[in-house]
């Protein structure tokens, strides 16, 4: 190939653009991406919950054998591409929520749900500890029938094991639209070097 005067001036702008374009503050959530090109990740599946601030959520099930990746972003709600401090208001109908892709063969979708019954009070409708607003509901996103099928029988075996006192307000729906949330929320406690929420 010819390398012409234009030719390098393109290639020069493609890699700054490149380049900067790691760069740039995100304003927003980003929307989910396109199908994973990576091979060893073509038999992961994904699993989406609300269970409270996210960032305790997403440390109990990074640490999961089998789960390939995590990431911590909003959920469920109405509004486009919305920022942490919007979801914040209670307004855009965002749950704080966790996105996990995990290895079926290694952890299946009922161990999770059984992490995620064992994290948080599913019976506090919108409020987790000291959290309160729409945005820290109990929250199963499933996405596929089975995801569905599982998450149901699972919340209506807790709800008759007597475990908790109050009914479970959990609620079970079909996975929409995740924006990954702001970078300095991902993996929030491993960056701090913080054990759990406080």
């Amino acid at each position: 190939m010819i390398v012409t005067g234009k030719t390098k001036a393109a290639l020069a702008l493609s890699l700054l653009a490149l380049f900067l374009g790691g760069c740039e503050p995100q304003i927003g959530g980003e929307p989910e991406g396109g199908p994973v090109s990576n091979k060893k990740e073509t038999n992961m599946e994904k699993a989406t919950f609300a269970a409270g601030c996210f960032w305790g959520v997403e440390a109990a099930f990074s640490k999961l054998e089998g789960v390939s990746s995590t990431r911590v972003g909003y959920t469920g709600g109405h509004a486009e591409n919305p920022t942490y401090r919007q979801v914040c208001t209670g307004t855009t109908g965002h749950a704080e929520a966790v996105e996990v892709t995990y290895d079926p063969s290694r952890v299946s979708y009922e161990e999770l749900l059984e992490v995620f019954w064992d994290i948080h009070n599913p019976t506090t409708l919108n409020r987790q500890g000291p959290d309160l607003g729409s945005q820290y509901r109990s929250a199963i996103f499933y996405h596929s029938p089975g995801q569905k099928e599982a998450a149901g029988a699972s919340r209506t075996k807790l709800g008759e094991s007597g475990r908790f006192n109050g009914s479970i307000v959990t609620e079970i729906t079909p996975a929409s639209t995740f924006y990954r949330a702001e970078e300095y929320h991902q993996k929030y406690l491993e960056k701090k070097g913080i054990a759990q929420c406080r």
